[in-house]
């Protein structure tokens, strides 16, 4: 510990201190705009709330939803279930407190509703009896439930929970500890390849299994059994006897990291038969309405880093399984059949927006006119969800720039409508950043690039503009003209804040995606530098005031831009991949990266791995960096960061290194991280604007 701390304090020395309060940061926001009354500040992340989960009253067609709220308090989300008229009436509380009421299903004929609450500690089971509001606790169980499913006729309920297993070891000669000694206790003994996970930590021993209880309570029941994980959706066949769902069961399911069939369990005997065995991932199954049918996604793995899932259609004892969306060359999700079982909508990325789709048992698509989103509140990632109610309505998270998800409804004659105001309380007073679209040309290739940007509050364009380029992780993930945090947070400090989607970026096809295959970075530092241009061009940005960020793919974007430039005053790296030799090697998903993501073993294609790396170029920095991180990465390891912030300080680079506590990849999964993280970006921006006299 103590050679910890001497390390620690020499690695630190000349690291300026950086810290910024939500009060300075209203300070500095009413010298630069005048006033703080109408301008988003840090602490209107605390008052944020927005659309989660949902389901749908199966007679009565109301909704009953997660309405999420950021709490200052625990600094994480509160979960409450409210419900909403399908015209936006009777707008209440269902279930409401300090724990958390997450996960509705509706029972099959409307009379209960089935969720996860954390009232008595853990997170359990529990039912609620419509007509009395009488509730149950059902389950006594020692890991959390997800997957959450009713059985056809109401009697059971099925669920996922993790269930420990017999830890390895070896045996090993040790002498005997003397009573009242203290040893430094047992070693970890690890022969997995799947040992740990972002988010998650190191892994205990054990796998996900699916359960079933009786839906009025009383002992789960394990019915999944072998040293396989069996998570994921599950659905019922109409007879109640069985459970469909998908898994890679395969002794060797661990090198295959995509790999998946789909298999039925019979609740009864525990017998497991595959359904559909097929190449590549054939996963999310779900059972038509007359239990004749099921519909799932399947992927045709061919090994590259970006693939996009079709929609196919099977009889339910797996035969005669026909392509119904196999040409749409987008990400497709959520797959959920119509009332009558003549289709299935789904939900597919195109452009940077979750767009909805319904497509019939013949093929033929209909695009529908809802834009999902609105649940990524820090950076505006596509997201959104949506559920299939009677009568052809459709409730889903409306996307909207300005606001995070609200529930809409998209009605059977197309019409739609708002159902909630949840953050009208907080932002309808704000000025917040207009947002816009912007199209470039690729120098490369003249392929049209997408990016948005997001205007200062009291926008006005014969001044001009510092400019904050933010770049999205993934790197095969896609912006879009989403709410984001963030960037609204950039923005009321009087930035203006562009995104794009540079090659590489999902929901342009899997060409456009595959561009950066085997080939990351590359030419999509070409895109963004243009996009950087074609902001300049309309003549509000101070091109003496650029600044550049990103997180995970886009901090090893950003990590690479100021390896190739120098255009940029201040640059902050976000949890990146810095060295692709080291992180190969370090990240939880190495199963996965090494065979998608690169060419072959980082032993054999050292100078491949080695040409895209940004630590290449950390010769050519002069930028001022600094770098941010979760100490809790598992995914872009924290030693990614602190090689590059050790090469910067070797090099004599203005750099600095900033871990945040408690943060795993997702750093903003905790409202004081959110803040955090944006609060030291802008703050290191800050120092290097060009000083202006007073």
């Amino acid at each position: 510990m103590g050679y910890f701390n001497k390390a620690k304090r020499l690695a630190l020395q000349g690291l300026v201190m950086l810290s910024i309060s939500a009060s300075t940061f209203a300070m500095a926001n009413a010298k630069e705009q005048g006033s703080t009354a109408n301008i988003l500040t840090p602490n209107d992340v605390f008052e944020m709330e927005y659309v989660g989960a949902m389901a749908v009253h199966p007679k009565q067609g109301y909704a009953v939803y997660e309405r999420r709220a950021l709490d200052i308090m625990s600094d994480g989300t509160r979960i409450n279930l409210w419900q909403v008229n399908r015209d936006g009436s009777n707008h209440r509380p269902v279930l409401s407190g300090k724990a958390n009421y997450r996960l509705p299903v509706f029972s099959p004929d409307g009379s209960r509703l089935a969720y996860v609450s954390s009232s008595e500690g853990n997170n359990q089971l529990y039912m609620r009896w419509l007509d009395t509001a009488q509730t149950a606790r059902v389950t006594n169980l020692a890991h959390s439930p997800s997957s959450v499913s009713f059985s056809p006729d109401g009697k059971w309920l099925a669920f996922v929970m993790f269930t420990p297993g017999k830890p390895s070891s070896l045996a090993i000669d040790m002498p005997k500890q003397p009573k009242d000694a203290k040893w430094a206790g047992k070693a970890t003994y690890i022969d997995n390849l799947a040992y740990r996970s972002d988010g998650a930590g190191f892994l205990p021993a054990g796998y996900s299994q699916i359960y079933v209880v009786p839906s009025e309570g009383g002992s789960a029941r394990q019915i999944t059994k072998g040293e396989f994980h069996h998570d994921g959706q599950l659905t019922w066949a109409a007879d109640s006897q069985h459970i469909i769902f998908s898994s890679d069961r395969h002794p060797d399911w661990q090198r295959r990291p995509l790999e998946s069939d789909i298999y039925q369990v019979n609740v009864n005997t525990g017998d497991i038969r595959a359904l559909l065995e097929r190449p590549g991932p054939e996963f999310a199954p779900v059972v038509s309405p007359n239990g004749q049918k099921i519909a799932f996604l399947q992927v045709d793995d061919r090994k590259l880093a970006s693939q996009n899932a079709q929609v196919y259609v099977m009889n339910r004892d797996g035969s005669k399984v026909t392509g119904l969306v196999t040409k749409l060359d987008r990400p497709i999700s959520n797959v959920q059949w119509d009332n009558a079982g003549n289709g299935v909508f789904f939900s597919y990325d195109d452009h940077g927006k979750k767009m909805l789709a319904y497509v019939d048992l013949k093929g033929k698509i209909t695009r529908l006119k809802a834009e999902l989103g609105g649940q990524s509140l820090g950076r505006p990632y596509t997201s959104g969800s949506y559920v299939v109610g009677n009568s052809g309505d459709v409730f889903y998270t409306q996307a909207n720039s300005q606001r995070p998800a609200e529930l809409g409804l998209l009605a059977a004659n197309g019409e739609i409508t708002r159902l909630t105001y949840l953050n009208q309380d907080v932002l309808a007073t704000k000025e917040l950043a207009k947002v816009r679209s912007l199209t470039v040309k690729s120098s490369v290739d003249k392929r049209p690039i997408e990016a948005w940007l997001a205007l200062p509050p009291n926008f006005d364009p014969e001044q001009k503009y510092p400019l904050i380029m933010e770049i999205h992780g993934g790197p095969h993930a896609a912006y879009g003209p989403q709410f984001s945090l963030e960037v609204q947070l950039m923005a009321a400090k009087g930035y203006v804040v562009v995104w794009a989607n540079p090659r590489g970026s999902t929901s342009y096809g899997e060409e456009f995606a595959n561009l950066i295959h085997h080939n990351y970075p590359s030419e999509d530092y070409n895109d963004l530098m243009d996009v950087v241009d074609g902001v300049i061009e309309e003549g509000y940005v101070d091109e003496e005031q650029l600044f550049v960020t990103g997180g995970s793919g886009g901090g090893t974007l950003t990590a690479w831009i100021i390896g190739k430039t120098d255009r940029f005053k201040a640059a902050v790296v976000a949890k990146p991949v810095i060295n692709w030799l080291s992180f190969s090697l370090t990240a939880d998903g190495y199963a996965y990266f090494t065979q998608y993501w690169m060419p072959g073993m980082p032993w054999e294609q050292v100078d491949h791995l080695w040409k895209h790396s940004p630590l290449s170029l950390v010769g050519n920095v002069s930028t001022p960096t600094m770098l941010l991180t979760g100490e809790q990465d598992y995914r872009t390891p924290m030693s990614e960061t602190e090689q590059y912030y050790q090469a910067l300080q070797l090099r004599n680079i203005d750099s600095a290194m900033v871990r945040i506590p408690k943060a795993s990849h997702g750093i903003a999964a905790r409202p004081s991280n959110l803040v955090q993280k944006v609060a030291y970006i802008l703050a290191w921006f800050e120092k290097y604007k060009p000083q202006q006299a007073e």
